[in-house]
């Protein structure tokens, strides 16, 4: 490199890895994060302990928040694959400044996705049976499977793409650790920029890629499944799967923008996150949300139309029932209100959006809600001589505290992986910007 190209990608390194400081601010968080965790899991000490007689589940709703925060979770963690597979493969250059942001949230989420399932189990000592006795025709079997399987695959996208600007940090990052320095050493497995080696981690990054997408659709598909083989009233359908696939990447739009925005405030991201990718993430936004809107409209026109006695109890309950004010809001404020204000430019720009993400997102939680536990509200079965609050569902102070675990422990391993590595790709951006040659880190 020439010496006006040295001092302009010291500049980049200075920008990118600046956020790469354990300091007091960091502590004190974590320390937040500790503290809350364990009062949560107090609660899941007494479920288990007492049993899921301390929920708000009884013998005819026998799934409540646990499976609606699973089925979320499982969602957003879609979105590593359609902004690292799809848009990537197919050579979409703006979005190489936030892949790692997006593989963050799919390792995060993927991984408490399946401690989310554990929380709803009375015996999750039993656990292994799972594996051990499982049935091929059990989707539950399938689903276990996938989550796994999306959650290693997203963790090597994560972390092979990453070993290049682990070897630049060890020779350029000073003031930090030794620890940290050390790990860096390990884990970039004595990364010499070789064309072999370069060679190596772009092979493997395709492979992954390839076989994340087929992965990564069958994980929503197969957790739609769970309730599409069912004969209940408002789960009998036969676009439960792309229907789930295309709320997911909704879910995944999100939390991708909010996570881009607190980073640009906070890691001081400004010049390599710009106002023109929070708008092309804004129009990617509107584009999933459409198809997301359509299936919506399906979910409800086909069924309304024919009005099967069923289907009518359980659409009336939607529309105009218990759980009307919900749903209407879900849909306008979770979902059409942000498509309209999203097709306006000054709403595509980094503050709106961000709130306007919250608010879809907050959304797509309650729309998981919405999906499970009015269904199960409405046996077909009647309901006699049973206590008032077997015929409702309404979640325990347990119910919520266990909940809130699940997020806070999704919050906990963002905050450590975005403090311990750079949540832009260091090379790639040199590269694009000139710094750096193609086979060359330093």
């Amino acid at each position: 490199m020439t010496t006006q190209n040295n001092t302009a990608f010291d500049k980049l390194f200075q920008d990118l890895t600046f956020h790469i400081r354990l300091n007091k601010a960091f502590h004190i968080w974590m320390a937040i994060l500790t503290v809350s965790l364990f009062a949560c899991l107090y609660a899941y000490y007494i479920q288990l302990s007492t049993g899921l007689g301390v929920t708000g589940m009884r013998d005819y709703v026998t799934w409540g928040i646990y499976i609606s925060n699973f089925v979320f979770f499982v969602a957003t963690s879609l979105i590593g694959m359609l902004l690292s597979a799809v848009l990537g493969m197919i050579g979409i250059k703006w979005i190489t400044p936030i892949t790692r942001i997006a593989e963050i949230i799919a390792v995060a989420f993927a991984a408490v996705a399946g401690l989310v399932i554990v929380s709803d189990m009375g015996r999750p000592d039993r656990l292994a049976n799972v594996f051990i006795c499982g049935r091929f025709q059990s989707p539950i079997l399938w689903d276990v499977t996938v989550v796994t399987v999306y959650f290693l695959i997203s963790l090597l996208l994560l972390y092979i793409p990453m070993i290049p600007d682990l070897a630049i940090c060890i020779g350029k990052l000073n003031n930090r650790p030794g620890w940290l320095k050390k790990a860096y050493e390990i884990i970039s497995l004595n990364w010499k920029d070789s064309p072999e080696q370069n060679a190596i981690i772009k092979k493997c990054v395709r492979v992954l890629l390839l076989l994340v997408i087929p992965t990564a659709l069958s994980i929503h598909t197969v957790t739609s499944w769970l309730f599409a083989v069912n004969s209940r009233a408002g789960w009998d359908s036969t676009i439960f799967g792309p229907y789930f696939v295309s709320g997911a990447f909704v879910a995944g739009c999100a939390a991708v923008i909010i996570l881009m925005f607190f980073f640009v405030k906070n890691y001081k991201l400004q010049d390599y996150i710009t106002e023109k990718h929070f708008s092309n993430m804004g129009k990617l936004f509107v584009l999933m949300a459409l198809i997301y809107l359509y299936f919506n409209i399906n979910e409800f026109l086909v069924p309304g139309y024919k009005l099967k006695r069923a289907d009518a109890v359980h659409l009336n309950d939607l529309f105009a029932g218990e759980n009307a004010g919900l749903f209407w809001a879900i849909q306008l404020g979770g979902l059409i209100i942000p498509i309209i204000l999203m097709l306006f430019r000054k709403m595509r720009k980094a503050t709106p959006l961000m709130f306007i993400a919250i608010a879809v997102l907050v959304g797509s939680w309650l729309k998981r809600y919405i999906i499970v536990v009015p269904t199960m509200e409405h046996p077909f079965l009647p309901m006699q001589h049973v206590p008032m609050n077997f015929k409702t569902y309404t979640p325990t102070l347990i119910e919520l505290a266990i909940t809130a675990a699940s997020f806070i422990m999704v919050i906990m391993i963002i905050t450590v992986l975005s403090k311990l590595f750079p949540v832009i790709p260091i090379k790639e951006v040199a590269q694009e910007k000139g710094l750096l040659d193609e086979n060359s880190s330093n």
